[in-house]
This record gives C-alpha cells, structure tokens and sequence, in this order.
C-alpha cells in the first residue's frame, strides 16, 4: 500500500529547525513542502553585521515608522506576491499557514516597515532560543528591505541571540557580512544556540542606540 504522506504540523516543523532543515515549496501553487538541509548554510553573524554609512542615516533619518509583529500576515503576503525578478514563489498556502500558526504560537514573527500607513515592506522568521531562522524579506520601496534587517539585528543583539540563519548566502544579504559555513559547522553553531537563553524584544528599550553601535 502507498504510504500517506506525513501532516506537517506547526509542532513538527519546530522540531525539523532544531534539527537544522528548513521547508519549501517548489511554487506559489505548488501542493508539496521540501525539507532542506544545505551543504553550505548562509548565515549573518550579529556581532559582524556591516552597516552602509548612507543606510545607517536612512534608517535614523525617521522616513519610516519600523514595528515588530504588528502585521505578520500582510508580511508573509508581500514576501509571497510576485516582484520584478521574482515572478513566483517557493511561499504556498501551505506555508502561510503553517508560519501563521507559529506566530499565534510566538515563534514567528516579522518586522514591518511604514510610511504613511502604508506597509511597503518587511521581513518574517522564527525564533528558537538564541536562533533566528530568516525566512523572507520584500520592499516596494527603496532600502525598505534592508532597513527591516538593520532592526531586526539590533533587537537581536539586545535580546541576546546568537545566530541568524539566512539559509542561502544572496548578493542582496553579502554587503551586510553573510557567509557560508559548511553543514557541520552550522549545525555546531545551532545547537550552541538552542542552548543559550534570549528573548524576542518587540519594541526593546535602546533600540536607537543599537543601531548606532552597529559597525560600518
């Protein structure tokens, strides 16, 4: 008799982050979910994150509104729709289900950025002890994406995580300091940091003055 396939449930894709494997689609009406574990894992160290002289005056600057999980739905759909460059998506259904139920439960959250009361980008992952997994990242306006990283690295830093998982190493990611390190090392690292404790911070006090200590 064929097998039946496995429910993938919130719960066990928590276990499946412990264990180092991420899940995607093959497309944005794809039905079936992958699970990968790279050879080469990218990731962004927080304590080597590199931040451009012209975004750090951006970010400062007050052009946008910036907040923390107060619109993960409207995140993961913009992450989800089609851009220039970017006509399909490895986010289905599926997946905006499952990372909504995670969110109910706390685990995922996302950064929004703001003008005007117009949401025109942002970013969602999971958080797990000392780790963040990076999922996706959209912006319909200039450095709105990169500005949604530049918070979400320094309320890292003020909640004491470790490691940011970026999954891939992109051109996009590289100018802020992402590397590859091989799946041994990676998983090294993650366990390291499943072990250590942090707190995801929402709106955390000194934010501003963290993101003034990050290094250009």
């Amino acid at each position: 008799m064929p097998r039946r396939p496995v429910e993938i449930t919130p719960d066990l894709l928590l276990r499946a982050y412990r264990a180092g494997l991420f899940p995607m689609a093959e497309s944005r009406e794809g039905r079936r979910l992958y699970w990968l574990d790279p050879e080469l894992r990218g990731i962004l160290p927080l304590d080597g994150f590199h931040l451009p002289r012209r975004l750090r005056r951006t970010v400062l600057s007050g052009a946008f509104t910036v907040t923390a999980d107060a619109d993960f739905a409207g995140v993961i759909a913009g992450c989800a729709a089609p851009a220039p460059g970017r006509e399909d998506s490895w986010i289905n259904p599926e997946i905006e289900r499952l990372f909504t139920e995670l969110h109910r439960m706390g685990h995922a959250h996302s950064i929004e950025v703001w003008s005007g009361g117009e949401l025109l980008g942002g970013l969602y992952g999971v958080a797990l002890s000392g780790a963040f997994f990076g999922e996706s990242m959209f912006s319909r306006a200039r450095d709105v994406s990169k500005v949604a990283l530049v918070h979400l690295v320094a309320r890292l830093r003020l909640g004491g995580f470790t490691l940011l998982d970026t999954q891939f190493i992109t051109e996009h990611l590289a100018q802020f300091g992402t590397v590859e390190i091989p799946r041994v090392e990676y998983k090294r690292r993650l366990d390291a940091a499943l072990a250590a404790p942090a707190r995801w911070l929402p709106a955390p006090e000194g934010l501003e003055a963290a993101i003034r200590a990050l290094r250009g």
